[in-house]
């Protein structure tokens, strides 16, 4: 009960942290009507709503297609559950982040039809896909993941 209540408790911590960050940009994007702000030379923040998927891949403007990958997001988040439920080595944690971050962004998918992306990383005029703190949790879960992979399984082998 207690690791229930304390992965339960971490993931509403990541859940809230990005929910937070999306409710300040989109009232300060409606009360200054702009949806554009410069931080730095290499980072502003920039409002736009993404259909799709991490990152602004597959945008979908069919209805069908998007609950249909909405469906699909929250299947793998039941799965993500399970992986929780059985990992026993801190890779759990890793699992958490994922899981934390997919419940920000699925949960706008419900409310909003779309997730709010705002951070606009740059070099120049290369510009980064815009994101979302939730796909920051999701992408330093996944690579957290794939590094404790290829790490422990090395250690195995040895």
């Amino acid at each position: 009960m207690y690791k229930f209540l304390f992965n339960s408790v971490f993931v509403l911590i990541l859940f809230c942290i990005d929910r937070f960050s999306k409710i300040y940009i989109i009232e300060l994007a409606e009360k200054t009507n702009i949806s554009e702000i410069y931080l730095t030379s290499f980072l502003n923040s920039y409002l736009v709503w993404n259909t799709g998927i991490a990152f602004g891949l597959f945008s979908f403007s069919n209805v069908f297609t998007y609950n249909l990958f909405t469906a699909l997001i929250v299947l793998i988040n039941l799965i993500i559950i399970y992986l929780v439920i059985i990992t026993k080595d801190f890779r759990k944690y890793f699992f958490l982040f994922i899981l934390g971050g997919s419940f920000g962004n699925l949960f706008d998918r419900l409310y909003y039809g779309s997730v709010p992306d705002f951070i606009d990383f740059h070099i120049g005029n290369f510009h980064w896909f815009v994101f979302n703190i939730a796909d920051i949790f999701i992408t330093v879960g996944v690579i957290c993941l794939i590094l404790a992979e290829l790490l422990y399984k090395k250690e195995v082998n040895e």
